[in-house]
């Protein structure tokens, strides 16, 4: 049923994703699929949609998630600083250009906005191609491809996933011996036919779990390979410490296991728009080339031609013998279009797209609160995104992160004294655009609270209104708002030495400042006394 409405939806928005949602489904390279879409609008909302999602929730130019760990650990300078180095890392490895994130990003903003679920497959980069060089690995899975396992908690917990590969893939990864014989032909014939996998990562059975031991029975999730037209495993049982596949759902329904998408909600104005462009078509098709009227022992051989002549068009009174049919009112269809593209457009966020076009010459300050207003609006829709597509593909990335070396050294820097307190936890945060513009507002408060407190100590002259406001507590936590890195901020020690500095330096200005006046109490002394 609900590959029904994907491939529904694909038709008006996606028409390249047709006939991709059914198991076993197959399309030649390179054939049409564009013969039902009509109206484009929608297709042209969905890449909206992504630019407005990507640019709030994983913009390529900011950080937009960040690593910590339980509270008293976080005061730490050294454990602060781990995290900003974790974070330095990963985002370095994820946009390299060997890994595809940017790409398969895309890839997987459209499939939410098309479908309301994507899946981003992460895998330790296949050295053979980057001269050896390890990394990071992402595929976007096509939907069709995937069925989902839910925990008792809502989590996807499990994956089956077909495809199709050549053999010759199939033996790059998983070797020769391996591949079955019916496969073994297509090696020796060089031929590109492809042949159908699975792969299923399932959470191993709790009889059989260890977390103390060291081989795949110490991994929470175990990983099959096979392939159906051999009917025969393709690699010995192996196993993940952290679910391999981030999934996003957009929107997800009671007692639905897939998420709901934009143009599912939109789904009925994406119908009508596509029916209305087919009216508003033939309505302007025939006003460009009317349909002509006459009796029937009227003019034979009409000359439709510019410049000809056609005797006998009018009687003798003038009046032509020759009419056009009534074509309808054409700016009604157009109208109707309008609404309903408007329609579809709100459920895909298009009107921030539109505002920031429309008013070029905005001051920056404007842009901001703009923002700021419409990040309320946008947030209930895309906030889920973070907890559920980034807090599953942070963990995957750092794990497989944590057993790379290059050169025999690790990637990622040794743990600091105090985080094996917590223990090692960590989790993570949201540092998007759309979550540092929620906490804008507290940052724009303190700072209009201190300018009010500001003009009040000028005018009564009085500079006690100041001790109101714990400016220890206040600056870090804007700097944390505005994503200062942590080495930018003073380290508690440095920040004593120069306080101390500072009060010694004081005193010695006092005591200089006090010289003349203790020169003179020592001369009134000795004449007192003399």
């Amino acid at each position: 049923v609900v590959a029904g409405q994907w491939e529904e939806g694909a038709i008006l928005a996606d028409p390249d994703s047709r006939n991709t949602f059914f198991y076993g489904s197959y399309n030649f390279p390179g054939m049409k699929k564009t013969q039902q879409q009509i109206d484009a609008s929608t297709a042209l909302a969905v890449q909206q949609f992504c630019a407005i999602a990507d640019s709030m929730i994983t913009p390529r130019n900011r950080l937009w998630h960040g690593l910590e760990s339980e509270e008293y650990v976080m005061k730490d300078r050294a454990t602060k600083q781990y995290f900003d180095d974790v974070r330095a890392i990963l985002f370095d490895y994820r946009y390299r250009t060997a890994g595809g994130f940017q790409g398969q990003n895309f890839r997987k903003w459209k499939s939410t906005a098309c479908y309301g679920n994507a899946i981003v497959y992460v895998d330790d980069l296949d050295t053979r191609w980057t001269g050896g060089q390890p990394g990071l690995r992402y595929r976007a899975i096509p939907l069709g491809q995937c069925f989902f396992i839910e925990n008792h908690q809502g989590i996807v917990v499990g994956m089956v996933r077909w495809w199709r590969m050549t053999a010759q893939q199939a033996v790059e990864k998983f070797g020769y011996e391996w591949l079955p014989p019916s496969l073994r032909p297509s090696i020796e014939q060089n031929l590109q036919t492809p042949f159908q996998f699975l792969h299923c990562v399932m959470p191993r059975d709790l009889d059989e779990y260890d977390p103390e031991r060291l081989d795949i029975k110490g991994m929470p999730f175990s990983s099959h390979y096979m392939s159906i037209e051999g009917q025969c495993l393709m690699a010995e049982e192996g196993g993940y410490r952290v679910f391999p596949y981030a999934v996003d759902r957009y929107d997800q329904n009671p007692d639905e296991v897939y998420g709901r998408g934009p143009l599912q909600l939109s789904l009925p104005s994406a119908k009508t728009s596509n029916a209305i462009k087919a009216m508003y078509l033939k309505v302007g098709h025939r006003a460009a080339d009317p349909v002509y009227l006459t009796k029937d022992d009227g003019l034979v051989g009409f000359d439709q031609t510019p410049g000809a002549m056609n005797k006998g068009g009018v009687n003798e009174d003038g009046k032509p013998l020759v009419l056009t049919m009534p074509i309808g009112e054409i700016q009604w269809s157009e109208k109707m279009l309008q609404e309903e593209r408007g329609i579809t457009e709100n459920f895909f966020l298009t009107p921030l797209f539109k505002t920031l076009m429309q008013n070029p010459n905005m001051t920056a300050t404007q842009v901001v609160e703009l923002i700021n207003e419409r990040a309320m609006l946008v947030a209930p829709t895309l906030g889920r995104q973070h907890s559920e597509f980034v807090g599953g593909l942070v963990p995957r990335e750092l794990d497989i992160l944590a057993r790379l070396r290059i050169n025999g050294r690790p990637v990622l820097p040794p743990l600091p004294p105090r985080l094996p307190e917590a223990p090692g936890h960590y989790q993570v945060t949201d540092t998007s655009p759309l979550a540092l513009q929620a906490k804008a507002s507290q940052a724009a408060g303190g700072l209009r609270t201190l300018d009010v407190a500001h003009q009040i100590a000028i005018n009564s002259g009085d500079p006690s209104i100041y001790d109101q406001f714990e400016f220890d507590v206040m600056l870090p936590e804007i700097g944390e708002m505005n994503e200062m890195p942590t080495r930018w901020s003073s380290s508690p020690q440095s920040l004593a030495a120069k306080r101390k500095n500072r009060q010694a330096a004081e005193q010695r200005q006092q005591a200089i400042q006090a010289l003349p006046a203790q020169a003179a109490m020592v001369k009134a002394n000795a004449v007192a006394a003399k």
